[in-house]
């Protein structure tokens, strides 16, 4: 089959979705099929992906984006009816049999209409909380969500859709506006794939009604394979325990309280934090005592990931199923962590859940396993233990592709 996996992040920018993307691609093609990413592209001076300058590499057609418009630093997919016509005219020249979308902006919408237009099946995955996102991560949001709300409403029909306040997810009307974004593309696709079963329960209850499957994402053999047999963590009597964070730094992945984390933990701890995003400047000039590096390269996280003793993990009531999860559980390194639903990812064994999700509690927790060497070597075994879970396999979502595609 030939698939087009139509995503409105790409590389070079960082995200979970990208590297879910990337992975899934890889794995598509080495079973056999071809697999097309199609995204708008960073095509800034000095942008480079793995395969050199923005869209030059194999498998990837870039989609027009907006001048002078970037949220959260990302390309923004734009004009809707010149996405459409662009997937209209990709789908047809690449005989793609079945579209798969990754986001809820505008290239993915684009591709649902061209999509339509053929005749052609989709097949949408729900990343992430995007109720939670956009209200954290868009200028003036008061304004631009009920905006982004009425935009999105124009390529897919929104009508119909009811939203209850019933929820902690819900209770305000921005939140419900994207909560309704959520309902009305799933409700326009063939087939929604959920990475965890705490965010497909949230899409079933809100009322989703498409077929829902729990896919979890995974790991590329390429990445297990540069990560090597991993060693179990055993921190050093006497020592601090070498803390690292990794992830967008924008106010709905709370950097601000691995940071407080960090200053209260005090000599306990070692902190580290990888990625880049709105709130840098700020976190730099807060005074915590963490090792802000900025974004890099993805063999320096790995190899960031080698020589810590945890990964924290301080997002709350946001995240899905986190791909740096996924990579600490390939490395051998346990997860700390303070949202319950995130407790489905970690295996058995393999973390440590914070016991209030602030950053005292975070603290407290890194204080007490710095004490403790032997429960972070248990937990390091654990998640060893459970690695082979976290590689990409393609069977499940074949299995789906094919039952849609003609």
């Amino acid at each position: 089959m030939h698939l087009a996996l139509v995503t409105d992040y790409w590389l070079p920018t960082l995200g979970g979705v990208q590297t879910a993307v990337r992975a899934l691609q890889r794995s598509l093609v080495a079973a056999g099929h071809e697999a097309t990413v199609l995204a708008p592209l960073d095509a800034r001076p000095g942008r480079r992906g793995p395969d050199g300058p923005p869209g030059t590499g194999p498998g990837v057609v870039a989609l027009p984006a907006a001048r002078g418009f970037r949220p959260d630093g990302y390309p923004f997919a734009w004009s809707p009816s010149r996405l459409r016509t662009v997937l209209r005219d990709e789908f047809e020249r690449l005989g793609v049999d079945v579209v798969h979308t990754h986001s809820e902006m505008f290239a993915a919408l684009g591709a649902i209409r061209a999509a339509r237009d053929l005749g052609l099946p989709v097949v949408h995955t729900m990343h992430g909380r995007i109720d939670t996102y956009t209200t954290s991560v868009l200028p003036a949001p008061a304004f631009t969500v009920p905006l982004l709300a009425a935009l999105h409403a124009r390529q897919v029909d929104h009508r119909g859709l009811h939203v209850a306040p019933d929820a902690a997810w819900t209770s305000t009307r921005a939140r419900r506006l994207m909560w309704r974004v959520m309902l009305a593309q799933s409700r326009a696709v063939d087939h929604v794939l959920v990475p965890s079963r705490h965010f497909a329960r949230k899409l079933v209850d809100q009322g989703v009604d498409t077929p829902v499957t729990v896919l979890s994402n995974g790991i590329e053999a390429d990445v297990l394979a540069r990560v090597g047999e991993p060693r179990v963590r055993v921190p050093r009597p006497g020592e601090p325990l070498r803390a690292l964070w990794v992830g967008r730094l924008s106010p709905e992945k709370r950097p601000d309280v691995f940071a407080e984390a960090a200053r209260l933990a005090g000599d306990d701890v070692v902190a580290e934090a990888i990625g880049d995003g709105l709130a840098r400047r700020s976190l730099e000039r807060g005074g915590a005592p963490v090792r802000w590096r900025g974004a890099l390269p993805h063999d320096d996280v790995l190899a960031a990931m080698a020589r810590s003793d945890v990964l924290v993990s301080s997002s709350l009531d946001f995240d899905n199923q986190p791909m740096v999860l996924l990579e600490a559980v390939a490395s051998g390194l346990p997860v700390v962590h303070c949202d319950p639903d995130l407790a489905e990812v970690v295996p058995d064994g393999g973390g440590f859940a914070s016991p209030t999700p602030d950053a005292t509690g975070l603290a407290a927790v890194l204080s007490r396993l710095r004490h403790d060497p032997e429960a972070v070597a248990a937990a390091s075994r654990a998640v060893i233990g459970a690695r082979g879970r976290v590689e990409q396999r393609v069977d499940d979502v074949l299995a789906v592709y094919r039952s849609l595609a003609p």
